[in-house]
């Protein structure tokens, strides 16, 4: 197994780690009705995917 040399200082071991940073998920607006959604993903205010309607929403 490998064994390091040195000790790597603090800063260089977080300055290594700057870009692990998370990322904003990225949203878009749906085909039908326009609520913003992820990728991929059914569409929560209308129940559409893509072109198609996997299920009803029912209105309160």
């Amino acid at each position: 197994m490998a064994v390091p040399r040195n000790r790597h200082s603090n800063a260089r071991k977080n300055s290594k780690r700057a870009h692990h940073a998370k990322k904003p998920r990225n949203t878009h607006a749906c085909t039908r009705c326009g609520a913003m959604k992820l990728p991929h993903v059914i569409c929560g205010a209308c129940g559409s995917y893509g072109d198609r309607v996997i299920f009803e929403k029912e209105e309160v």
